[in-house]
């Protein structure tokens, strides 16, 4: 009975230990961890987003709270009182791990004081990268840390071991967690915002629909900078939002202040974001009524033919209107209606485009498509196809090559030229673009602070008031039937109306220089030869004798204008090349712009002029040369100790952009003065004269000398 007893005893152990076997076989394709820590006030547990690993290939782990009616835990910044959980991770060889990624929180009421922390259900994600080779299960073992309170605060900790097989990764059942932890991340906002010493924060959120729900709420991310206890008294409109903070101890007026904003006090309607420190600024000029908006625009655009930028497009109107002499008020008419038609559909288009990248988050402002070597060289050439034009190298029409060309040469003179006064309608505001008139600031931050279909009335405002003037001469009889008769004249006047052309290629190539360096200037030129052989080859097929002539002519055009376009592409990857800064003064005091550089200006009591420029910004240069750059004005910032800052544009910046929208600009140049006290700083002219510099610096020293009491 012994043996026996011994041998089925035996037998039952053999059993056990093949089904164990087998069991830990399946095992090993399924994750293996540890039980969750329970009590009756929560129930904490490891749990990653997938069953299995792959190696080198991301994922994530989340430490998962259940917690009780009436407890909760702590946000990274707890408020008044508390601590946030920790995790300390044991990983396999060659696995790394980051730190949490954080919910936005709750705002709670825990007696006396208010907390930043969370309530029910809540994952506290964190990303895990497993090693790069191998097929050892991935093990991970964890101590957690975290304070769980209601009418008490009860410190806990538990240790947890989670196992990965190495495998092909399939989401686990726990990927839902992870998919609410990330509906409920803040969402990273290029809004500007600015922290003043007083502890308002300002923001300028422009089109975003999230800002449309009111009753926000600042988290900082940081303990000891707001009081939690306070509320946030806030004030909206004109496109941005105010909310009172109650600065405490720790907070410094002259650093940047990160934190989540949270509206209606929806954790899922929340954004992160950063403000920098700086002077409140004045109400944004586009908190203007509609109608005001309107008008703005359109006075704008009307000014904006004045502009230097659009000097070169004058001489096309010119010509155009030559060729009316002695038409009919038909054709001028249906000229004039082409010409607006162009830069409706131009305005409408850049409008359409800002307004969509503003809405994506994109730091983009008016002009944005300066700041693009690409755009400017592709204009250059354009605008040198126009001027080879112009002086007789070939013509548009005729028949010369056939087909597509000749059919679109035919358009082009056709119909009284119609469609040749769209396209200069359209060549007018991109050109036009660089310039920013007086008014359209105004109008542009009015267009951004509104609705999308407001904002691009706004923008068809200012198309009309470029195309006034033309659309004025169709309308009135007596002026058409004044332009002097067709004769010799008109191929000179065209001929000379070339050079405004080729001067504003030059300018252009300056341009490039400042954006992509001497690879963009080496590009641009290289475009400039392959396009004046095509060029050249086109009149030499139009005036060929032969049709094989004109087959090689056109083969050579072909292939000339093909290699320019390659060329083109070519240029993407010089944007990021380094390029010249715009030397404007030689002064001591001048200083490139950055927020810190201001802010500690600022604070040690120093009066600043700041200036907004760019390259392409015709309007901004000619500042400069005229009115900031001239002896008297240096020798008066230097007089009264004026730290002369310079912000360059002209190639995507988004601090440049961010300080322009406080101010309600969209768009360079921009001239703000900033006395030496701590008083709202004054906003210049966009048109600026030695004269009204002067006054302006002496108006600030008055009153630096009132405020001081000096005589």
């Amino acid at each position: 009975m012994c043996v026996r007893g011994m041998l089925g005893s035996l037998a039952v152990r053999v059993v056990l230990l093949v089904l164990l076997l087998g069991g830990g076989a399946t095992g090993l394709a399924e994750a293996a961890e540890t039980a969750p820590f329970a009590t009756a006030r929560d129930r904490v547990s490891l749990v990653a987003d997938t069953d299995a690993y792959a190696p080198g290939t991301p994922l994530r782990l989340g430490l998962r709270f259940q917690l009780a009616p009436g407890w909760h835990i702590y946000w990274k910044n707890p408020g008044e009182a508390g601590a946030p959980p920790t995790l300390h991770l044991d990983l396999s060889p060659g696995a790394g791990s980051g730190d949490f990624a954080w919910p936005a929180p709750e705002r709670i009421s825990e007696g006396p004081v208010v907390v930043f922390g969370y309530t029910g259900d809540v994952l506290l994600p964190l990303p895990l990268s497993p090693p790069s080779r191998g097929n050892a299960p991935l093990a991970i073992s964890a101590h957690a840390t975290w304070l769980v309170c209601a009418r008490i605060c009860v410190p806990e900790e538990a240790d947890f071991h989670l196992d990965l097989p190495a495998g092909h990764p399939a989401p686990a059942a726990e990927a839902a967690l992870f998919a609410a932890a990330d509906a409920r991340m803040p969402r990273v906002v290029a809004w500007p915002a600015v922290i003043t010493p007083e502890g308002h924060l300002v923001l300028t959120p422009g089109n975003d629909p999230l800002a449309a729900t009111r009753h926000a709420y600042f988290f900082p991310d940081q303990p000891g900078l707001i009081d939690p206890e306070a509320t946030q008294p806030e004030s909206a409109g004109g496109g941005r939002i105010d909310l009172a903070l109650a600065p405490q101890k720790s907070f410094d007026p002259a650093a940047d202040l990160a934190g989540v904003l949270e509206f209606a006090g929806d954790p899922a309607r929340a954004v992160a974001l950063r403000a920098a420190p700086g002077s409140a600024p004045p109400i944004p000029e586009g908190a203007l009524p509609l109608a005001e908006s309107l008008l703005f625009g359109l006075l704008g655009g009307l000014i904006l033919n004045l502009m230097p930028c659009v000097f070169p497009v004058l001489a096309m109107k010119a010509v155009g209107l030559a060729r009316l002499a002695g038409a009919g008020r038909g054709a001028v008419l249906a000229q004039a209606l082409a010409y607006m038609a162009g830069t409706l559909a131009a305005f409408a288009a850049l409008g359409g485009t800002l307004i969509a990248l503003r809405g994506a988050g994109d730091a983009s402002g008016w002009g944005f498509q300066f700041q693009n070597p690409a755009f400017v060289v592709a204009m250059a050439w354009l605008l040198f196809g126009v001027g080879l034009n112009l002086s007789g190298v070939y013509t548009l029409g005729g028949g010369a090559l056939g087909g597509g060309l000749a059919g679109l040469g035919q358009t082009l003179t056709t119909r009284h030229g119609v469609a040749g006064s769209f396209f200069t309608g359209l060549l007018a505001v991109l050109v036009a673009t660089p310039c920013t008139a007086p008014f359209m600031g105004a109008a542009i931050a009015a267009a951004m602070a509104a609705p999308k279909l407001v904002a691009l009335t706004i923008f068809l405002a200012m198309g009309l008031g470029l195309a006034a003037p033309y659309v004025l001469l169709a309308l009135l009889p007596g002026l058409a039937g004044r332009l002097p008769r067709p004769g010799r004249w008109m191929d000179v006047l065209r001929q000379g109306l070339a050079f405004p052309m080729y001067g504003a290629c030059a300018w252009l190539a300056w341009v490039v220089a400042r954006e992509a360096g001497s690879a963009g200037v080496l590009g641009l030129a290289a475009g400039l030869v392959l396009l004046g052989f095509a060029a050249w080859t086109l009149g030499q097929a139009q005036q060929a004798a032969t049709a094989e002539v004109r087959r090689i002519a056109q083969a050579a055009m072909l292939t000339a204008v093909l290699a320019s376009v390659a060329v083109l592409s070519g240029l993407a990857v010089a944007r990021d090349a380094p390029g010249a800064p715009i030397a404007i003064a030689s002064d001591a005091a001048e200083q490139p712009y950055s927020p810190a550089a201001l802010a500690s200006l600022r604070a040690s009591g120093r009066p600043v002029l700041v200036n907004m420029t760019a390259a392409w910004c015709v309007t901004c240069l000619v500042n400069e040369r005229m009115a900031l750059t001239s002896a008297e004005v240096r020798r008066a910032l230097t007089d009264r100790g004026v730290v002369y800052m310079v912000g360059d544009w002209t190639r995507q910046d988004p601090a440049i952009t961010a300080y322009l929208r406080q101010f309600g600009r969209d768009g360079v140049p921009l001239y703000v003065l900033y006395p030496g006290a701590d008083r709202p700083p004054m906003v210049l002219p966009q048109i600026l004269t030695e004269t009204s510099v002067l006054a302006a610096l002496e108006r600030v020293h008055q009153k630096e000398a009132q405020a001081s009491g000096t005589p």
